[in-house]
This record gives C-alpha cells, sequence and structure tokens, in this order.
C-alpha cells in the first residue's frame, strides 16, 4: 500500500469549531479502516486527540511523537500505541516528516504552520519529496493557499506549487491524493 503512514499537523485547541472536529473524526476513522497508521504529536487535545481516538477505534496504529514538556503536563494521548519521546518541537518536526510518507495538515494554529513550513521549505531544497496535503476544511487554508500562489508567481517559492503540497477541498479528494 502506499502511503501507509500518515503524519498529521493540527490544532491541540479544544476551543474550535465543531466542523473541524467531524472532519478529524472522519479523518481518523478512514486511515484506520484503510489499514494506515497516524503519526502526530500526541497530545490528547483538540483535532489531535480527534482524530487519533477515532482513528484508534477504527483499528489504526498511533505513533505519537511526544516532546517531554507535553509528557511533563500530563497532555500525552491514552490513544498511542507508540510513544516517541522527544526534547522539544524541532525533535518532533523532523521525526514526525521521518517516519511519514505523505503529511496531512488539518487546520491548525502556528504550530500546525511550523510543522507545515518545516516540511515544505525541507522539499524545496532536495531534502525529501514528500508533500503536505492541506485539507481545507470550510475553506480554513485559503488565506494561505492565496499566500503561497503569490510566492510562486513572484518567484519567491522555488519550483513549481504542486511539488511541494496538494490541496483537498472534501474528503473524497483527501483520499484519492492519500490513495495516488
Amino acid at each position: 500500500m502506499k502511503n501507509r503512514n500518515i503524519g498529521l499537523f493540527c490544532a491541540a485547541s479544544e476551543s474550535i469549531d465543531a466542523l473541524y472536529v467531524d472532519a478529524a473524526r472522519e479523518l481518523g476513522t478512514w486511515l484506520g479502516q484503510s489499514g494506515r497508521t497516524l503519526i502526530y504529536g500526541g497530545a490528547a487535545k483538540g483535532l489531535m486527540e480527534a482524530t487519533a481516538e477515532a482513528a484508534k477505534n477504527a483499528g489504526a496504529h498511533i505513533v505519537g511523537v511526544v516532546p517531554e514538556i507535553l509528557i511533563t503536563r500530563g497532555f500525552v494521548s491514552k490513544q498511542l500505541d507508540e510513544q516517541v519521546k522527544v526534547r522539544n518541537l524541532s525533535e518532533r518536526k523532523e521525526i514526525i516528516l521521518g517516519r511519514s510518507d505523505i503529511l496531512v495538515a488539518l487546520p491548525g494554529g502556528v504550530g500546525t504552520l511550523d510543522e507545515v513550513f518545516h516540511v515544505m521549505a525541507a522539499a524545496t531544497i532536495g531534502y525529501h519529496d514528500k508533500k503536505v496535503v492541506f485539507y481545507n476544511v470550510d475553506g480554513f487554508w485559503q488565506g494561505l493557499l492565496a499566500l503561497l500562489t503569490e510566492y510562486s508567481r513572484t518567484g519567491f517559492l522555488r519550483g513549481e506549487p504542486d511539488r511541494f503540497f496538494a490541496v483537498a477541498d472534501n474528503f473524497e479528494e483527501l483520499k484519492k491524493i492519500i490513495e495516488a
């Protein structure tokens, strides 16, 4: 199976619209039903936990790459089959990237942006050829996608944008990209 190991970047916030939580659960359920592994930040909050719980309930293998500070604060998900303890967020990004075949960005905040840009920046200079798939739930990523289009148009994004990322505007598109 291609793209068996799915890296996930998303919000750990608890104060977001249920629309995003439902999308996270739908993704998690499909990951489990399709026999995939979820590799993510391991937090027991927000879209991270919603995805992991649904994935675990549907039979997925769950890998949490967890910074020490989350362990100290007691924010580690109980859904994990494997916990990879790391010192900091930089190490977490590298491990998630290294263990994933493809990466999905659900809606998220500055941490998610940091993770997405880390993956794309590494791809632009040839460290890997993995893509980030922006799951554009309810148009969440439109502003960022417009910025990336402008970066490409003005020469600040080297190469064609679709070399570094893809966009799924609905769940069927997301599945097709992952399965391709």
